[in-house]
Protein backbone atom coordinates (compact mmCIF):
# COMPACT_ATOMS: atom_id res chain seq x y z
CA UNK A 1 0.00 0.00 0.00
CA UNK A 2 3.09 2.07 0.73
CA UNK A 3 4.26 2.27 -2.71
CA UNK A 4 1.10 2.68 -4.06
CA UNK A 5 1.12 6.29 -2.27
CA UNK A 6 4.18 7.31 -3.11
CA UNK A 7 3.12 6.35 -6.39
CA UNK A 8 0.43 8.69 -6.80
CA UNK A 9 2.19 11.09 -5.28
CA UNK A 10 5.31 11.16 -7.86
CA UNK A 11 2.26 10.95 -10.82
CA UNK A 12 0.32 13.77 -9.19
CA UNK A 13 3.59 15.36 -8.51
CA UNK A 14 4.90 15.29 -12.39
CA UNK A 15 1.47 16.42 -13.54
CA UNK A 16 0.98 19.22 -10.83
CA UNK A 17 5.51 20.37 -12.11
CA UNK A 18 4.03 20.16 -15.72
CA UNK A 19 1.41 22.90 -15.26
CA UNK A 20 3.87 24.48 -12.89
CA UNK A 21 6.24 25.06 -15.67
CA UNK A 22 3.56 26.66 -17.95
CA UNK A 23 2.48 28.93 -15.51
CA UNK A 24 5.89 30.07 -14.81
CA UNK A 25 6.97 29.77 -18.66
CA UNK A 26 3.97 32.37 -19.28
CA UNK A 27 5.18 34.60 -16.94
CA UNK A 28 8.34 34.59 -18.05
CA UNK A 29 7.28 35.83 -21.18
CA UNK A 30 5.35 38.08 -20.04
CA UNK A 31 7.79 39.53 -18.15
CA UNK A 32 10.84 39.25 -20.74
CA UNK A 33 8.04 41.38 -23.15
CA UNK A 34 6.94 44.03 -20.27
CA UNK A 35 11.09 44.53 -19.19
CA UNK A 36 12.84 43.70 -22.55
CA UNK A 37 14.96 41.00 -20.34
CA UNK A 38 16.37 38.69 -22.71
CA UNK A 39 15.37 34.53 -22.40
CA UNK A 40 17.44 32.52 -20.16
CA UNK A 41 20.22 30.31 -21.05
CA UNK A 42 20.68 28.88 -17.06
CA UNK A 43 18.83 25.27 -17.95
CA UNK A 44 20.68 25.04 -21.47
CA UNK A 45 23.91 25.92 -19.49
CA UNK A 46 22.93 23.50 -16.91
CA UNK A 47 22.17 20.50 -18.98
CA UNK A 48 25.10 21.24 -21.32
CA UNK A 49 27.06 20.70 -17.76
CA UNK A 50 25.40 17.06 -16.78
CA UNK A 51 24.77 15.88 -19.96
CA UNK A 52 27.69 13.70 -21.15
CA UNK A 53 29.19 14.75 -24.54
CA UNK A 54 27.36 18.43 -24.64
CA UNK A 55 29.62 21.09 -24.08
CA UNK A 56 28.78 24.21 -21.72
CA UNK A 57 31.18 26.62 -24.54
CA UNK A 58 28.68 25.58 -27.24
CA UNK A 59 25.97 28.59 -27.79
CA UNK A 60 24.08 25.36 -30.33
CA UNK A 61 24.67 22.51 -27.35
CA UNK A 62 23.20 25.33 -24.70
CA UNK A 63 20.36 26.77 -27.06
CA UNK A 64 19.35 22.66 -28.05
CA UNK A 65 19.48 21.34 -24.22
CA UNK A 66 17.49 24.67 -23.32
CA UNK A 67 14.12 24.13 -23.33
CA UNK A 68 14.21 20.44 -22.55
CA UNK A 69 16.06 20.92 -19.26
CA UNK A 70 13.62 23.88 -18.29
CA UNK A 71 10.36 21.41 -19.17
CA UNK A 72 12.43 18.57 -17.44
CA UNK A 73 13.11 19.93 -14.46
CA UNK A 74 10.12 21.57 -13.56
CA UNK A 75 8.60 18.34 -14.16
CA UNK A 76 11.14 16.55 -11.85
CA UNK A 77 10.99 19.26 -9.07
CA UNK A 78 7.01 18.30 -8.88
CA UNK A 79 8.40 15.31 -7.77
CA UNK A 80 9.82 17.10 -4.73
CA UNK A 81 5.75 18.54 -3.92
CA UNK A 82 4.91 14.72 -4.16
CA UNK A 83 8.13 13.50 -1.54
CA UNK A 84 6.67 16.70 0.87
CA UNK A 85 3.22 15.25 0.76
CA UNK A 86 4.22 11.56 1.74
CA UNK A 87 6.35 13.09 4.52
CA UNK A 88 3.40 15.08 5.50
CA UNK A 89 3.47 18.38 4.66
CA UNK A 90 0.64 19.59 3.18
CA UNK A 91 -0.96 22.59 1.39
CA UNK A 92 0.45 26.11 2.24
CA UNK A 93 3.43 24.83 4.14
CA UNK A 94 4.09 22.11 1.38
CA UNK A 95 4.15 25.09 -0.89
CA UNK A 96 6.14 26.99 0.87
CA UNK A 97 9.04 24.57 1.54
CA UNK A 98 8.67 23.53 -1.98
CA UNK A 99 9.67 26.92 -3.46
CA UNK A 100 12.44 26.96 -1.02
CA UNK A 101 13.87 23.83 -1.94
CA UNK A 102 13.35 24.58 -5.59
CA UNK A 103 14.58 28.04 -5.51
CA UNK A 104 17.74 27.44 -2.67
CA UNK A 105 18.51 24.33 -4.79
CA UNK A 106 18.88 25.62 -8.47
CA UNK A 107 20.75 28.42 -6.87
CA UNK A 108 23.30 26.50 -5.35
CA UNK A 109 23.28 24.38 -8.35
CA UNK A 110 23.96 27.39 -10.47
CA UNK A 111 26.83 28.39 -8.45
CA UNK A 112 28.16 24.83 -7.67
CA UNK A 113 28.62 24.62 -11.76
CA UNK A 114 30.18 28.23 -12.32
CA UNK A 115 26.84 29.59 -14.10
CA UNK A 116 26.35 31.93 -11.65
CA UNK A 117 27.53 34.13 -8.47
CA UNK A 118 25.99 33.94 -5.64
CA UNK A 119 22.41 35.36 -4.78
CA UNK A 120 23.48 38.18 -2.68
CA UNK A 121 25.62 39.30 -5.71
CA UNK A 122 23.05 39.17 -8.12
CA UNK A 123 21.23 42.18 -9.69
CA UNK A 124 17.50 43.19 -7.94
CA UNK A 125 15.98 42.80 -11.22
CA UNK A 126 17.51 39.10 -12.13
CA UNK A 127 16.64 38.14 -8.19
CA UNK A 128 13.38 40.05 -8.49
CA UNK A 129 12.85 38.05 -11.52
CA UNK A 130 13.66 34.56 -10.31
CA UNK A 131 11.42 34.79 -7.35
CA UNK A 132 8.97 36.08 -9.14
CA UNK A 133 8.63 33.24 -11.18
CA UNK A 134 10.03 30.37 -9.02
CA UNK A 135 7.49 31.37 -6.11
CA UNK A 136 4.23 31.45 -9.54
CA UNK A 137 6.03 27.52 -10.74
CA UNK A 138 5.77 26.64 -7.06
CA UNK A 139 2.04 28.41 -6.66
CA UNK A 140 0.82 26.86 -9.19
CA UNK A 141 2.11 23.31 -8.97
CA UNK A 142 1.14 23.41 -4.77
CA UNK A 143 -2.56 24.50 -6.08
CA UNK A 144 -2.82 22.17 -9.21
CA UNK A 145 -0.80 19.33 -6.57
CA UNK A 146 -3.48 20.04 -4.05
CA UNK A 147 -6.41 19.83 -6.20
CA UNK A 148 -5.18 16.71 -7.56
CA UNK A 149 -4.84 15.08 -3.71
CA UNK A 150 -8.01 16.17 -2.94
CA UNK A 151 -10.02 14.26 -6.23
CA UNK A 152 -11.77 11.50 -5.77
CA UNK A 153 -9.95 8.63 -6.55
CA UNK A 154 -11.39 6.48 -9.76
Amino acid sequence: MANTGLAQAAARGMVAGAVGTVAMTISERVEMALSGRAPSTVPGQVGAHLIPGADPAAPSDVARLNGPVHWGHGIAMGLLRGLLDVAGLHGPSATAAHFALVWSGDAALYRALGIAEPPWRWGGDELAADLLHKGIYAAVTGAVYDGLRSSPQR
